[in-house]
């Protein structure tokens, strides 16, 4: 069993707020797994999974005792669109696998997942200690991999033609971001907050920087 830090009831951002899930929350795993455009975007598997592969996927992912594995509401409403976790923490290394699945489709595009995304990896340098975030994403997944950049992710590598999907074989990408690269973002982005520094040329367009404080700026499971 893991340490409680690496448990927390919550984590809190603007749009979002990351929360522990319950098992309240089955439903709509087993609605978003069986969606086949999620499962397009998440599972190598091609096609959805079963109600019952959904349950032991939730029972072990959502409230296994060896994963941090948190549902993303949004801060208004409270509304449940997703979920993320870390998984493989490999402690003597400082490293961890990232996952994010962003279950409902009219939430899309807003940012949440980019902000859910910066929460759990500055919770991960922060308050864990840890020294680096990897994850993967199929090469298809074009707004996944936006976001990531966004948020600080680089491209490390890729597993090429390792996904059949749509009729043609795709590349899996594999990314990380570095703890000294997150510090430095965020000293830069207090620098730009208190004018110390200028914004970057071309800001807003490029990648992102996180948030100045603890409410980092907004911007797929596997």
């Amino acid at each position: 069993m893991l340490h409680r830090r690496w448990f927390p009831d919550r984590i809190d951002g603007t749009t979002v707020v990351l929360k522990r899930h319950t098992r309240d929350n089955l439903p709509e795993f087993l609605r978003w797994y069986q969606d086949p455009e999620v499962s397009r975007l998440t599972r190598y598997q091609d096609g959805p999974m079963r109600p019952d592969e959904i349950e032991r996927f939730f029972m072990m992912r959502a409230l296994g005792p060896d994963t941090l594995a948190m549902g993303i509401h949004i801060r208004d409403t409270g509304r449940l669109i997703g979920s993320c976790a870390f998984s493989q923490l490999d402690a003597d290394n400082g490293s961890v696998l990232f996952h994010i699945t962003i279950g409902e489709h009219d939430a899309w595009g807003r940012g949440y997942g980019g902000e859910a995304t910066t929460l759990m990896v500055d919770h991960a340098f922060t308050s864990l200690g840890l020294h680096r975030v990897s994850l993967s994403v199929f090469a298809f997944n074009e707004r996944a991999i936006r976001s990531y950049a966004r948020v600080g992710f680089v491209t490390e590598g890729r597993a090429r033609e390792a996904i059949w999907r749509d009729g043609r074989w795709w590349d899996e990408i594999h990314m990380s971001v570095l703890e000294p690269e997150w510090r430095a973002a965020r000293w830069q982005a207090r620098a730009i907050a208190d004018g110390r520094a200028p914004a970057p040329v071309g800001a807003g367009e490029g990648a992102a920087v996180p948030a100045a404080g603890g409410e980092p700026a907004p911007g797929r499971d596997r």
